[in-house]
């Protein structure tokens, strides 16, 4: 039977972590926590747990799951989040994809769904995304992208879906979600430097109200309540965050340079 390792990424989960690592126990015997400096106390309640804590300072989201990834000691890797709890059928499920001779495909999309404050359960029309987070160690890697949380697979890789959702308990309340996404906002601006891409200065203008009607109809968080409304006013502050961000560095620079054009221009008259 293949085995199975599980590997979470944390910083100040204490709160979270508990749940979600008892949640995943029974499906392996190497679950491994990189932690890039709690506070808290989650080092101490993931070990407690049975969990293998690693300290490495903090990279990027990809980077740091990298880190994770080489850290595992089995074949096949499970990814879960420390906001995500697999549910008892979702644990089942993969339980009964290791029995026997194994799993039949090399990686697995499983769906995400979240759950907003007060909710005891996805909500029936909850925004989910369902990316590859059951792979085998020689047929995935996360992306070294600092911003983006996804799995490259090889070529050929035989991929299905399970039929199970993991819960995912992103916003703790809405102020921590906005600290969350400006620092997020951060990361992306950053990354839109380092890859040398620009974005056009109407979006400043179209970006926060774009991306509203995104979460609150696309995203169907107009069905969920006050919480909803909420939830996609901050999700749209964050995606107007990240351009208006950008677009200051760019005038920061523009700032920079001009001195120094202005004395290399004064310096070829002199010369002249």
């Amino acid at each position: 039977m293949p085995l199975l390792s599980i590997f979470i990424i944390a910083r100040d989960e204490a709160d979270r972590i508990e749940r979600t690592i008892r949640a995943v126990r029974s499906l392996s015997d190497d679950i491994v926590l990189v932690d890039s400096g709690s506070t808290d106390g989650t080092q101490e309640i993931a070990a407690r747990l049975g969990a293998r804590v690693i300290f490495n300072s903090w990279p990027g989201y990809g980077q740091q799951k990298r880190f994770a990834e080489d850290q595992c000691r089995h074949d096949w890797l499970l990814n879960i989040d420390a906001d995500e709890v697999v549910p008892p059928d979702l644990a089942a499920e993969i339980a009964a994809l290791f029995a026997g001779p194994g799993p039949a495909a090399d990686a697995y999309k499983i769906r995400i769904a979240e759950i907003f404050p007060g909710e005891p359960a996805p909500h029936r029309f909850a925004y989910a995304l369902a990316p590859v987070r059951l792979y085998r160690k020689d047929k995935g890697r996360y992306s070294p992208s600092p911003v983006h949380d996804r799995v490259d697979l090889a070529p050929a890789t035989r991929v299905a879906r399970l039929k199970g959702t993991v819960h995912h308990y992103s916003v703790r309340s809405l102020g921590e979600q906005m600290t969350k996404l400006n620092s997020y906002s951060d990361a992306q601006a950053d990354d839109l430097d380092r890859r040398g891409q620009s974005l056009s200065v109407v979006r400043l203008a179209v970006e926060f109200p774009a991306n509203f009607i995104k979460a609150y109809i696309g995203r169907r968080h107009a069905l969920r309540g006050v919480y909803g409304f909420m939830t996609a006013m901050n999700y749209a502050f964050y995606r107007y965050l990240r351009v208006a961000k950008h677009w200051e560095r760019r005038l920061q620079r523009r700032s920079a340079e001009a001195p120094a054009q202005t004395q290399t221009d004064a310096q070829e008259r002199r010369d002249g």
